[in-house]
């Protein structure tokens, strides 16, 4: 099975929130305290294909850090960012979106804006602040997989 996983982080580079999204399945997203190596290795069970967008660098770093679990290790990672850049596609992941014409509701939301939402939540316990956050999260993961179907569907590199 082919998943597409994203995170957020907090101010303090920790993690706040891990969306995986399973074609056909429902959405996963652990938030805070769940996000741990067991809870992890369990939602990774029967995936044998991981899609991140900067994962290599970002990502699955991040995760092996705070989380002490390297998901590389439970399946194969594919880097759209790479994929791009051997393309010739230049650009984040909002811009190669709007590229492809990939659409977004959370246009307002960067991850710049992420750990902000996280703070709110956190801080001054702002629910709307983490539906903001799990709905752009969301977004990013499903946007994973219309990004690499677009991806694959061009001509064939030679």
């Amino acid at each position: 099975m082919r998943a597409y996983l994203d995170i957020e982080t907090t101010y303090e580079g920790d993690i706040s929130v891990v969306g995986i999204h399973r074609p056909g399945r429902p959405l996963i997203q652990l938030v805070g305290g769940e996000i741990t190596d067991v809870n992890l290795e369990k939602v990774m069970e029967g995936i044998d294909v991981l899609v991140t967008f900067n994962g290599s660098r970002f990502d699955l770093p991040v995760i092996r850090k705070t989380a002490g679990i390297d998901l590389t290790d439970l399946a194969r990672h594919r880097d759209l960012l790479t994929v791009c850049r051997r393309r010739g596609i230049k650009g984040g992941l909002k811009r190669i979106e709007v590229l492809f014409g990939i659409p977004r509701l959370s246009e307002m939301i960067d991850g710049a804006m992420a750990p902000y939402l996280w703070q709110r939540y956190q801080e001054m316990g702002d629910e709307e602040a983490l539906e903001e956050l799990l709905a752009y999260n969301r977004e990013d993961v499903v946007n994973l997989e219309i990004l690499e179907m677009a991806l694959d569907a061009l001509e064939p590199l030679e």
